[in-house]
């Protein structure tokens, strides 16, 4: 699936060509009965699909056929007062080739239907057989300004992560991953610098220990962009993404079953990038700054080893306890240099621990954050965008457990407790003084497909991180509501 081939999901009823066939309805409806049918179907279409079993269940789909043999589509939509984009996904699933146009109740958003079932639309295989993407699928009609509004771009966004986390470390490594964030931000106006080789080691020592293990050099991504309505003082918002390519484990070396997803642990950097693009696509009157840690963590004679010390950006010794906690050593060299630019907020995406896994599950993303206020915009936004983080403690009490007796701190934890806690309170000693920061810890992964989320590389909490930006700037944005 290609970001920028949306044509083959959705269209507009203007660019419509002629011959291409009846235009077919899909009404969604709450509950069934003859009575409620029949005005949308008649009197024998109304009990043909409740012979067929039509109830209204939310996200259920039958197929009535007119007068004329085309079919009328009856769908179940959430109730009053619930929200579920991703429930409109399974019309991309499931509806015959054709365009087809959607009508819901008036309380609920066309955005939710837009989004959802371009989500439900995506797709990714490297098989040589593989058909073009949905060329023979159904088509949903849109007006001319749904065709490129927020809604389509949030898909495309999260296309784009979801391409990146699916594609094997083979064919992506850190320079490709790096390459990837170029092109993926460069069209919106971004000014995008690549850093490796001594230029790295020297600026980002931790960055380094991890990823000049690997014969695939480690690279930083450092972009800068700022909206057309964004002068010298507007909001900055800086945006960390850990992006490990493959996460062998180092010489801690996972056991096989460990590793089976470890393409995905470039999660963060993907949603980052997710995150950033949308942005840039709605135009937020904010000044931007993204830094992505792009490394493999390898087994080799140059790999880290259990018990080095590293002296950070930030001048603190870490030793490190453990060569598999390494994504906190990717991202706490980022962290520091996007302190120096003391912005407005700071936020880190990572796949960063099997622990907020344990404790909150593949679907939502733990948040970590320092300021109670940013903490509960991005709450409140996850209720009302239907895309829900999670709020764990920052526990002060626990920080003591990565003392280290040689190092200012270990990279894990001395306890085999808290340890999405630990992590977050590593990342804090990087993080200045007073300077507002989140930081979301994500699974990036579906373990299996449902409406609107196939199975593989997603990234949960994009939509919700969006809005509260939106709301946390006090910027004007057509945010899906």
């Amino acid at each position: 699936m290609s970001v920028s081939e949306p044509d083959c999901l959705i269209v507009s009823r203007s660019r419509r060509k002629a011959g291409t066939g009846a235009l077919r309805i899909v009404h969604g409806v709450r509950g069934a009965d003859q009575k409620a049918l029949a005005p949308l179907l008649g009197a024998e279409g109304a009990a043909f699909a409740l012979a067929c079993g039509f109830t209204g269940r939310p996200g259920q789909l039958v197929l009535v056929p007119d007068a004329r043999g085309v079919p009328v589509g009856l769908f179940g939509v959430p109730e009053k007062g619930q929200r579920d984009p991703y429930l409109f996904g399974a019309l991309a699933q499931d509806l015959p080739a054709g365009d087809w146009q959607v009508s819901v109740p008036a309380d609920i958003a066309r955005d939710d239907v837009i989004l959802g079932f371009c989500l439900g639309a995506y797709q990714f295989s490297l098989k040589s057989a593989a058909k073009p993407a949905k060329q023979a699928g159904p088509r949903l009609v849109v007006t001319a300004a749904e065709e490129t509004g927020v809604a389509v771009e949030t898909a495309l966004s999260i296309w784009l992560a979801r391409d990146l986390i699916n594609t094997p470390a083979n064919l992506l490594g850190p320079s490709e991953l790096a390459r990837a964030a170029r092109a993926a931000l460069t069209p919106f106006g971004a000014d995008v610098e690549i850093i490796k080789g001594a230029a790295l080691d020297k600026a980002y020592p931790l960055l380094a220990h991890v990823g000049n293990g690997s014969d695939r050099g480690p690279r930083v991504v450092l972009a800068r962009w700022k909206g057309s309505n964004a002068g010298k003082t507007a909001p900055l918002l800086s945006l960390v993404g850990k992006g490990v390519c493959f996460d062998s484990g180092g010489y801690d070396i996972k056991p096989s079953s460990g590793m089976l997803r470890m393409k995905k642990d470039m999660g963060g950097a993907a949603s980052v990038l997710a995150l950033a693009r949308l942005i840039m696509t709605q135009d937020l009157p904010v000044r931007l700054e993204v830094r992505l840690g792009c490394v493999e963590n390898s087994v080799s004679g140059h790999a880290m080893r259990p018990l080095d010390v590293v002296t950070s950006r930030a001048g603190l010794t870490v030793e490190i306890g453990n060569t598999d906690a390494e994504g906190r050593l990717v991202l706490c060299d980022l962290l520091s240099e996007a302190g120096e630019q003391t912005p407005d907020l700071l936020l880190d995406i990572a796949t960063l621990t099997g622990a907020a896994r344990v404790a909150l599950g593949p679907d939502l993303p733990a948040l970590f954050c320092n300021d109670q206020g940013v903490a509960q915009s991005i709450l409140a936004a996850g209720q009302q965008q239907a895309d829900p983080l999670w709020q764990l403690p920052l526990w002060q009490g626990y920080a003591g457990w990565l003392k280290s007796p040689v190092a200012d701190l270990n990279n894990i934890s001395s306890r085999p407790m808290a340890g999405a806690v630990t992590a977050g309170l590593f990342l804090e000693r990087f993080v200045n003084a007073g300077q507002r920061w989140a930081h979301i810890d994500s699974y990036a992964w579906n373990d299996n497909s449902r409406p609107g989320r196939p199975e593989g590389g997603d990234s949960p909490g994009i939509r919700a991180l969006f809005d509260a930006v939106c709301q946390i700037f006090e910027t004007h944005s057509d945010a899906i509501s």
